[in-house]
């Protein structure tokens, strides 16, 4: 079985879900050329949980609707993908291998973060989806708990981290999507993409990133990316998916690691 790729997907707004845009477009082509995976692996910024990790354990992937004050049709978006509980042993019994404490999950479901960029990746919602919590921990803890993730990209596995490289909701101009982008966002954008195999660099990203802690004034959103560093190659190139800004400074850039 050829070995799938790493992911790390921008999520953008809620509204990304309506798709239509070129965010919406990149996502989809890509999703195109990733076919025939036993399984989607999605750590999103929005499950955040205490140790030991989760991983859902369902037969069918219910939604969350976790967010408010948007259009009606948000809320009627489905995304009807199996689950795997089979699946979830096997995956805690590959994380509980690489020195990671995992329980089943029955009952939560899949979060904007995750179901989002998903859907717009994969809209047929035939591929078992299966979630793992995120914990409050430094990058280099994160990035190990991808590490220990390797093994199921052989597997057929797609490992997907969901978040946002630029993320600061007191920052951005909801009411224009196209509005032109902040300076600061794109010089912290530009850089990360510059250092993504600069692991030291990145992992202190908040000392040594321009404008950091203004990008990322909360964590959460570019922690997935570490999930998607450690389950990469050292020799895997980099692959852009898209490079971009929604909201002034709403950074949609996504990519993948894959031979």
């Amino acid at each position: 079985m050829a070995r799938f790729p790493s992911v790390f997907l921008a999520h953008g707004a809620p509204l990304s879900a309506l798709g239509g845009d070129d965010h919406a477009a990149a996502l989809r082509a890509f999703g195109e050329t990733v076919t025939g995976a036993k399984a989607i692996l999605v750590v999103s910024a929005h499950w955040q949980q205490s140790r030991p990790l989760r991983i859902t354990s369902w037969d069918h992937a219910p939604l969350v609707y976790d967010f408010g004050g948007f259009p009606d049709e948000l809320y009627r978006i489905t995304y009807p993908a199996p689950g795997s509980p089979s699946l979830a042993v096997r995956i805690a019994g590959v994380l509980q291998a690489g020195g990671q404490e995992v329980r089943p999950e029955p009952e939560r479901g899949l979060d904007h973060g995750a179901w989002v960029p998903l859907r717009l990746a994969w809209p047929d919602a035939k591929t078992p989806v299966l979630q793992l919590s995120m914990p409050f921990a430094e990058p280099q803890a994160l990035f190990q708990i991808g590490r220990a993730l390797r093994p199921l990209r052989d597997d057929g596995v797609i490992v997907v981290g969901s978040g946002g490289i630029v993320h600061n909701l007191r920052r951005v101009q909801i009411h224009d999507k196209n509005a032109p982008v902040d300076e600061w966002a794109a010089e912290f954008d530009a850089w990360v993409a510059s250092q993504i195999r600069e692991l030291d660099s990145l992992f202190a990203y908040r000392s040594t990133g321009p404008h950091a802690r203004l990008a990322a004034p909360t964590p959460e959103h570019f922690d997935p990316l570490f999930i998607a560093l450690g389950a990469a190659f050292g020799d895997e190139p980099v692959e852009t998916i898209f490079e971009g800004f929604q909201y002034a400074n709403l950074s949609m850039r996504s990519f993948a690691f894959r031979a």
